[in-house]
């Protein structure tokens, strides 16, 4: 089984050392606004390769435990934010490639049951705490998006 809790940055530094990066740090400027408010349940909704699991990756470098992202993000806008420091690499972190099972699925409860097959929260024995697990799927044949969200309070 491969690391999902508090993952690194490497997936986001490979990106940002290709030569079409464009700065989307912005996203976590806003994502720090609205942490801790009513507004804190942020979608990121983007066209097909519009760039969202590149946002996923670089929430995750940003806010992971599980690395140092403080050199990463030094050249980016958010290095100029008062709360840049702030929220850096202060949270564990849950990441799960859903196109990894959309092409294994028929429906999101398909889906959503193969992500617990595989028991991916085993890596987050000792976690205390509420999770939130958001799956999008999208039927090739409807041409619709169907959007689930489970909320699990680990005791």
């Amino acid at each position: 089984m491969g690391r999902y809790l508090s993952q690194g940055n490497e997936s986001f530094a490979r990106s940002v050392n290709s030569e079409i990066y464009v700065d989307k740090t912005g996203l976590i400027q806003y994502t720090n606004r609205v942490m801790n408010t009513m507004q804190s349940y942020v979608c990121v909704s983007r066209p097909r390769r519009f760039g969202k699991s590149l946002a996923a990756n670089m929430l995750t470098a940003y806010y992971s435990k599980g690395c140092d992202s403080r050199e990463l993000f030094s050249k980016f806008e958010i290095s100029k934010s008062k709360d840049f420091e702030i929220y850096r690499n202060k949270y564990n972190t849950i990441s799960l490639n859903i196109q990894e099972f959309l092409s294994r699925s028929e429906n999101i409860e398909e889906l959503i049951s193969q992500i617990k097959q595989k028991e991916y929260c085993r890596s987050l024995e000792g976690y205390r705490g509420n999770i939130l697990l958001v799956g999008v799927n999208y039927n090739k044949k409807t041409k619709e998006h169907e959007c689930v969200i489970e909320e699990y309070l680990m005791e």
